[in-house]
C-alpha cells in the first residue's frame, strides 16, 4: 500500500467518532505511516462539531469542518443510531464554531430524502432541509469557507439550490453516488466531486470515474463507514484506506495510483486552503 508514500489526503473522516476511541493515535499513525499529510474530521451536528475542532487542536494533521447533517433534522429511518435524534438548526452556535482557524470548511450538510419512513411528513421535511442548507451556504458566504455536501437521492434539487444559492468559494459534493450528467453539472458550477468506498464496489461508478477529469475529484473514506474493496463490509474503515479508492481510480482511468494521489492532494489543499 503506497509503498513510495505518495503524499495523499483523506478529505472526508469521522474520526472523533467513538470506534476510534481505543486506538485513535494508532490509527492517526498509520495513515501517516502510510503517506497521509492531512486528514479532515467532519461534523455532522452540535456535538461532533465541536469534538471535530477540539480533534484538530490536538493533531496538526487534523483539520475540522462543522456542520448538521441533515438526518437530524428529523426522525431518520433505517440509518446508524447515532443519526437518529433530532437536533434544532442553531446558527450562532455553528456560525461561531466556524470561524475556528482549524476549521476548513461547512459541512456536512445538505439533503437526504433517502430515510423517510411510513406517515413522514415528507414535503414540510424536505422543505426544512433546504432552508436549514441555505443557511449554512449564508455562513460559508459569511466566513468565506468552502461547503461540505451530503446529498442522497436529491441531486436535481441540490442543483437548483446551488444554482440559485451561490457558495462563493464552492466545496465538494461528499460521497457522490449520481449520475454522470449531475455530476457534470456540479463540475461546471466549480465542486469537487468526493469519490469513496462505494465506487469499489462494483463496476457501477466506473463511467462516472472514466468521465471525471481527475482535477474535479477528492478521495476520501467517510470512515469509520464504508471500507472500500478488498477490505470486509464489516470493517472499519481507516483513513489509510483511501489508497484503494485511488487504486480504483487509477485502473479505470488507466492512470498510475501516484499520478490519482498527487492531483487529488493537490485539489484538497487548494479547496481547503490548508
Amino acid at each position: 500500500m503506497n509503498e513510495k508514500k505518495t503524499p495523499m489526503i483523506d478529505s472526508h473522516t469521522h474520526l472523533h467518532d467513538p470506534r476510534f476511541e481505543s486506538d485513535r493515535a494508532d490509527v492517526v499513525q498509520r495513515a501517516q505511516n502510510a503517506g497521509m499529510t492531512r486528514m479532515i474530521t467532519v461534523g455532522t451536528n452540535q456535538h461532533t462539531s465541536k469534538e471535530a475542532i477540539d480533534l484538530a487542536h490536538v493533531e496538526e494533521d487534523i483539520f475540522a469542518t462543522v456542520g448538521m447533517h441533515p438526518l437530524h433534522l428529523f426522525s431518520a429511518k433505517n440509518c446508524e443510531p447515532e443519526d437518529q435524534f433530532i437536533e434544532e438548526f442553531d446558527r450562532e452556535f455553528y456560525f461561531h464554531l466556524a470561524q475556528d482557524d482549524k476549521v476548513v470548511a461547512i459541512g456536512e450538510v445538505g439533503l437526504d430524502y433517502h430515510h423517510f419512513g411510513e406517515g413522514d411528513p415528507v414535503e414540510v421535511i424536505k422543505e426544512k432541509q433546504r432552508e436549514v442548507l441555505k443557511e449554512f451556504i449564508n455562513i460559508c458566504n459569511v466566513v468565506s469557507k468552502p461547503i461540505v455536501v451530503h446529498c442522497w437521492d436529491g441531486y436535481d434539487e441540490l442543483v437548483t439550490i446551488l444554482e440559485k444559492n451561490v457558495v462563493e468559494k464552492r466545496g465538494v459534493i461528499h460521497s457522490y453516488i449520481g449520475s454522470w450528467k449531475n455530476a457534470e453539472k456540479f463540475i461546471t458550477m466549480g465542486y469537487k466531486i468526493g469519490v469513496n468506498g462505494i465506487v469499489t464496489y462494483g463496476e457501477s461508478y466506473d463511467k462516472l470515474l472514466r468521465n471525471i477529469d481527475l482535477q474535479d475529484i477528492l478521495i476520501e473514506t467517510d470512515c469509520p463507514y464504508l471500507p472500500p474493496r478488498p477490505l470486509p463490509r464489516d470493517q472499519r474503515c481507516e483513513p489509510c484506506d483511501v489508497f484503494y479508492v485511488a487504486k480504483k481510480i487509477a485502473d479505470v482511468k488507466g492512470v498510475s495510483i501516484d499520478v490519482v494521489l498527487q492531483k487529488t492532494t493537490e485539489n484538497a489543499m487548494a479547496l481547503f486552503h490548508m
